[in-house]
């Protein structure tokens, strides 16, 4: 098959495509016909070995993918040959076959395409768990979205709006604003041109937001707390800035809030029934027309390094696709 191989630490622009043998099915196995596979920032972490999980060279990044089941391991139930699916992990997606653990594959629905179920296991659960589990938005709060016409940050928009929030994005330029907008943000802020928390406050009239989504980290995160409300959730899922952020307990208890973190991966260890109930509820909200991944672009798989590039270079919105 053709595979990106990684078998040693190296930038993404290094990325080449070659041939490498068919991946070996296990027991708990899945083995997918890869359509269509989702690039996140952690690709390019994982390929430097940067990342915190570090795979065994050589191996295959890539860490969603959606395709058809070729083969299932002796010890999978619940999933046939010919079955369209969506799967998450680590590694593996970047290829024309990839397996996949069972306890990670997914049937997908009848109306959503290959190139949906490859942007939807990773971005869209770290949002429903960060917003729902760990951030308890209810209806009639505000929330506040940061990096908005990104992955995770449009996934949130889109959810936000879906559970009856009042949502507030952030995005750098008019053009990603109003793609935010477009997405169910009933307010924008150009991050570049404006002070947020100055806007917020406008917006909020001085009350602040009950719920901040805060995946970018650095001096983001210390401006969230100049605008949180009172009892409100700061909630952290990731650094997409470069900068792991300190917090001042002062002002958790000034504000009488809560900062809490989402860790998405660590469900299937340590909790993997909410697994299954997160991607049901996502394909409710599916089904009802609240949800619906944005695809920036599709590229080749030799493509990779140029969609990994676009992807850190903050060129992109919604979600970058790969189709073997």
């Amino acid at each position: 098959m053709r595979a990106i191989v990684v078998d040693r630490w190296m930038d993404p622009s290094e990325l080449t495509v070659r041939e490498a043998p068919d991946p070996q099915l296990t027991p708990r196995g899945v083995l997918i016909e890869v359509r269509a596979a989702g690039c996140n920032f952690f690709d390019t972490l994982i390929v430097q070995g940067k990342y915190q999980v570090k795979p065994q060279l050589p191996f295959t990044p890539g860490g969603e993918l959606a395709g058809v089941v070729r083969a299932v391991g002796e010890d999978v139930t619940g999933i046939r040959v010919g079955d369209r699916v969506l799967a998450s992990g680590n590694t593996g997606g970047f290829a024309e076959l990839a397996v996949a653990d069972a306890r990670s594959v997914h049937v997908l629905p009848d109306p959503m395409s290959f190139d949906e179920g490859a942007a939807l296991p990773v971005i869209y659960p770290t949002s429903y768990a960060g917003l729902v589990w760990r951030g308890e938005l209810r209806e009639g709060e505000t929330l506040l979205v940061h990096a908005a016409a990104g992955g995770v940050g449009m996934a949130a928009v889109q959810i936000g709006r879906a559970l009856g929030a009042r949502v507030i994005a952030t995005a750098g330029g008019r053009e990603k604003c109003e793609l935010a907008l477009r997405q169910g943000a009933h307010h924008a802020i150009d991050y570049r041109s404006e002070d947020f928390v100055a806007r917020v406050q406008e917006i909020t009239d001085g009350r602040g937001a009950d719920v901040i989504y805060d995946s970018v980290g650095g001096d983001i995160t210390d401006k969230s707390l100049k605008c949180v409300a009172w009892n409100g959730r700061l909630v952290i899922i990731g650094f997409a800035g470069g900068q792991i952020p300190s917090i001042q307990a002062n002002r958790i208890l000034l504000k009488n809030i809560a900062v809490t973190g989402l860790h998405w991966s660590a469900y299937a260890e340590k909790e993997p029934q909410r697994v299954e109930d997160c991607f049901a509820a996502l394909f409710r909200l599916h089904a009802r027309g609240q949800i619906a991944p944005v695809i920036y672009r599709r590229y080749k798989l030799d493509e990779v390094p140029i969609a990994l590039a676009a992807l850190t270079g903050r060129a992109t919105y919604g979600k970058v696709i790969i189709e073997p």
